[in-house]
């Protein structure tokens, strides 16, 4: 392989006022406070109670992990100054969209202005996984073959079961609310980088977006830097969850990639198949069946997790992750989802405040 499929990862957190336990409009005093401690890898999102992340290019999980503890710890030790704490989670689990400000940013006044109320409500939080690969053509094959598997990864981090003080019995509400976008969900398949370019022209060419930044899919081509980049993701809760997803979406590109070298043909999947399987992962996780696309079927959770698993070991064994992998995985089916983890303590204490407790307090798990 000549590509050295880098990894790069971003994390959008709450930020949390530690009495109310509701979101806080304090992104611009948490940055500044960051940046003052060196870190310039912050930024703020959509809302002032967003605040965004991003690691530097890794080669390693070893690397990212690193990076993640350092940027989660960076931002946490920040908000704590501020008199505020941090949460990674899809969605909030019953502070109002309606009192969310937007940050002044042109970028984002744009969105605002553009999509109106599918804009306004969409206070959700994910996780983005870049995966270097320098040769755009290979990109695009990586990304159609790709896009197969994410449901199960989906339903793997599944981290959003609750919005506006409620159980939605979605494990992740944040899928569903991105997906009234009108560039968002799984692509259609692409036949070479030529065919990537002249969809983005056409939506720019009709008005339907003003640039192919605004193009808001499961997964796509960065447009600034040589990456394909998975968005599919709820911010994780923990940094071994984070790296669990990070290190398994950089093995399926890795086999993706390989496949194409090679020449072996793609599977094909019908969209309507695949776009059942992503709603299937959101509303159930790994709670109960998924679909099997390969096999048109449904199958429970597991098998489907296993038979990914089984795709891209040769992969993780070949980037020396298979062992470090598999345990996280293990960890997370003995452990349960964010989704699951959240549903628990609610069911224990009846209190939504608890489960921000809860989610504040696994964030900070394994900073040193």
């Amino acid at each position: 392989m000549t590509d050295a499929l880098t990894i790069g990862v971003e994390e959008e957190y709450q930020i949390i006022d530690p009495k109310t336990r509701e979101l806080t409009g304090r992104a611009g005093h948490v940055m500044a406070i960051a940046q003052d401690a060196g870190d310039a890898n912050v930024q703020r999102e959509v809302y002032q109670s967003q605040i965004e992340i991003a690691t530097s290019i890794c080669d390693s999980l070893a690397e990212a992990r690193a990076e993640l503890v350092r940027a989660r710890s960076t931002i946490i030790n920040a908000a704590r100054q501020d008199g505020n704490a941090i949460a990674a989670a899809g969605t909030h689990p019953f502070s109002d969209w309606r009192d969310q400000e937007v940050t002044p940013k042109e970028r984002y006044q744009n969105l605002v202005q553009d999509y109106r109320q599918i804009m306004q409500d969409l206070v959700i939080f994910g996780c983005h996984v870049h995966v270097g690969i320098s040769d755009r053509e290979v990109a695009v094959q990586v990304l159609n073959r790709s896009r197969v598997w994410l449901p199960v990864l989906l339903a793997l981090c599944s981290n959003s079961p609750f919005w506006l003080g409620r159980d939605t019995n979605y494990a992740s509400y944040r899928t569903e609310l991105w997906s009234r976008w009108p560039f968002a969900g799984l692509p259609f398949p692409f036949k070479n980088d030529q065919d990537y370019r002249q969809v983005m022209d056409s939506l720019v060419a009709v008005g339907a977006i003003r640039d192919a930044t605004k193009i808001y899919w499961d997964i796509r081509l960065s447009e600034h830097v040589p990456t394909v980049e998975f968005r599919f993701a709820d911010v994780c809760m923990t940094v071994d969850e984070a790296i669990m997803v990070t290190g398994l979406v950089r093995a399926l590109a890795r086999t993706c990639y390989r496949e194409v070298m090679d020449g072996k043909a793609a599977a094909e999947v019908r969209p309507e198949v695949l776009q059942a399987a992503r709603w299937r992962a959101a509303r159930h996780g790994m709670a109960d069946t998924l679909i099997d696309v390969i096999n048109y079927r449904p199958r429970p959770a597991q098998q489907v997790l296993q038979q990914f698993l089984d795709y891209v070991t040769p992969a993780m064994e070949d980037l020396g992750d298979r062992e470090e992998l598999t345990g996280l995985v293990e960890q997370m089916q003995q452990q349960g989802t964010g989704a699951q983890r959240q549903r628990r303590v609610y069911a224990q204490h009846q209190r939504f405040e608890d489960v921000v407790d809860t989610i504040v307090a696994q964030t900070a798990d394994g900073l040193m």
